[in-house]
């Protein structure tokens, strides 16, 4: 996958907090995403980690989800 894009092929959103397991993004982003610009798509991508902590969600392979 591409470096702009937090997308890890895990494609499933959790039911309760609307976030994709994979990414922490939401169905609206996901659907947007190629008409965001590359900054924008920076910007969102580094507030993703801690919106799936804030959410007790985790990236699959991080170390809190092992």
């Amino acid at each position: 996958m591409s470096k702009d894009t937090p997308c890890i092929a895990v494609c499933m959103i959790d039911p309760r907090t609307g976030l994709c397991f994979g990414c922490g993004r939401t169905l609206p982003e996901i659907a947007s995403w190629h008409r965001l610009d590359r900054a924008e798509r920076l910007k969102l991508m580094a507030l993703l980690p801690q919106r799936m902590a804030d959410a007790g969600l985790t990236l699959p392979g991080s170390p809190q989800s092992a």
